[in-house]
């Protein structure tokens, strides 16, 4: 069983749309997977994956007794995949308490995917905390690659099995004017293995409104080799996103 936190440092580079579909990916490949939302207070994920009206129970209600922790669980809308929403409690919710949680669903699951709230603060050392491996998402922005390398300089200070890099909202079309950064320059950068690049994708956001994943759009094949680089243990080759950026 493999928990993995997805951070970023900073908010608004698309880690919780990377939690959701990458999720969703695993699911359609046959894993048992499940997303926690781990943002307690500015929880989306249930947004994301389109069960916010389905929600009865929430990580506030298992904190507090109301239930057990697999009563909170939501059976997402395209798949397999269970969300565990977060709660809108304003109460501090320890790291002690989350990792509870998390422990408790472990043998039930083949990935438990935490989506980790932005920032370096007490959320975000409680997510990591309870995972054994981390996937840092970032876009080629320049202030998303220098927050990229502060959670990657934090994350060396845990014990955790593997920490890999996601390229999202990459725009080939300014990589080629040599405006932008390759996503093979930004891992060289910030010292980390590189295992997915996703393109910029209107149709991304477009449908994560209404809780769904976009498909046969430009992102759908980077999202697959993400998850397949995942599974497999792999770093991202270069070459194979040039063939199919082609057709």
């Amino acid at each position: 069983m493999r928990k993995i936190v997805i951070t970023s440092g900073k908010g608004g580079v698309g880690k919780t749309t990377v939690t959701a579909t990458l999720g969703r990916r695993l699911a359609k490949d046959g894993y048992r997977v499940c997303a926690l939302d781990g943002d307690v207070g500015l929880n989306n994920l249930d947004v994301a994956t389109g069960i916010e009206s389905r929600v009865v129970y929430d990580m506030g209600d298992v904190l507090l007794g109301r239930c057990r922790p697999f009563q909170a669980l939501v059976r997402d809308v395209e798949t397999d995949m269970r969300i565990l929403p977060s709660s809108n409690l304003q109460d501090d919710v320890s790291a002690q308490a989350f990792r509870g949680i998390v422990d408790s669903l472990a043998d039930a699951f083949d990935f438990l995917l935490i989506d980790c709230p932005a920032g370096i603060e007490h959320g975000f050392h409680r997510a990591v905390s309870s995972a054994n491996e981390a996937i840092v998402v970032t876009t080629p922005s320049a202030s998303a690659i220098r927050d990229a390398d502060k959670v990657l300089r934090l994350l060396d200070t845990y014990r955790l099995k593997d920490v890999s890099l996601v390229v999202n909202r990459v725009r080939h079309d300014l990589v080629r004017k040599g405006e932008s950064l390759t996503a093979e320059e930004i891992a060289k950068l910030l010292g980390a293995k590189l295992i997915g690049v996703i393109p910029d994708d209107d149709l991304v956001g477009l449908m994560q409104q209404l809780g769904k994943s976009a498909e046969a759009s430009p992102s759908t094949r980077a999202f697959s080799m993400l998850s397949n680089n995942l599974e497999e243990g792999l770093s991202y080759s270069a070459p194979m996103q040039k063939r199919w950026w082609r057709r």
